[in-house]
């Protein structure tokens, strides 16, 4: 079977060490679970996790502003990236020099089946991927049913201030939530993160909101705010376990129902 990434480039298991540039946070902790740590010779300054396996590894800057010289001294053979978190021009002049160029862009939680059979054959990685799709799919469906058993509701998921903007259900957030019973509104955007004002009328659909600790870093402070412009209640929620996808969805998923377990 063909092995083709976001992009539609087929791609081939490599022979020989790999050295891996991961442009991604929650890729470059996909690559450590699938046992390739040693091969991680760069990454952004917000890949962070597993933190005592990435202090050696060189940073190239952020995930929107790579520093492609930075990329280029360090001789990868294949770079990782991703649709919407990295910036197109950037990784098309980084195509120039590095060998392999590996784009992804899950938007749903069964694509992390295909991301990890996709990264898994091409760095000879079968078992470890194999191991990740099985305990990937006991915590779906372990979630699935407990939502199963729980009124679907319907929430705000806010990722900025100034602009206030949020997520469409076209996005991987949008299906972690879906999965556990929480449906995102507004239904229908123009944009996949579109921006919105507090009295547009889907509001009033809305039965909670969940307060994420990322992209935006909203806090404590923000719960009242946003209690009073909302007039719903305001949960507080961990990002990284909603946004990031790859190894991170299984204890995502985990995570996501305990919080439902908690909403009863």
């Amino acid at each position: 079977m063909a092995l083709l990434d976001a992009l539609g480039h087929e791609h081939i298991p490599f022979n020989g060490t790999p050295r891996i540039v991961s442009l991604v946070p929650s890729l470059t902790e996909l690559i450590c679970d699938l046992g390739l740590a040693d091969a991680l010779v760069g990454r952004t300054g917000f890949c962070v996790h597993p933190k005592e396996r990435l202090r050696r590894v060189p940073k190239v800057g952020g995930t929107k502003d790579v520093n492609g010289d930075a990329v280029r001294a360090l001789a990868p053979t294949h770079l990782i990236a991703d649709i919407d978190e990295n910036r197109r021009e950037q990784v098309e002049e980084m195509m120039a020099f590095v060998p392999h160029v590996v784009v992804v862009h899950p938007r749903t939680v069964n694509d992390n089946r295909g991301l990890y059979a996709l990264l898994g054959a091409i760095f000879r990685r079968d078992d470890q991927a194999a191991q990740l799709d099985a305990d990937f799919c006991a915590a779906c469906a372990m979630l699935i049913t407990l939502a199963a058993a729980r009124p679907r509701e319907t929430v705000l998921y806010p990722i900025w201030r100034t602009p206030w903007m949020t997520v469409c259900r076209d996005t991987y957030i949008a299906s972690m939530l879906a999965a556990a019973g929480w449906d995102t509104l507004p239904i229908d955007a123009p944009t996949r993160f579109p921006v919105f004002e507090w009295d547009a009328p889907w509001l009033t659909q809305v039965d909670r909101v969940l307060l994420p600790s990322e992209p935006f870093a909203f806090t404590a402070r923000h719960v009242t705010e946003i209690a009073a412009l909302s007039g719903k209640p305001v949960q507080r929620i961990d990002g990284e376990m909603v946004s990031w996808y790859g190894s991170r969805a299984i204890a995502g998923m985990r995570y996501l129902a305990g919080l439902r377990r908690q909403s009863d």
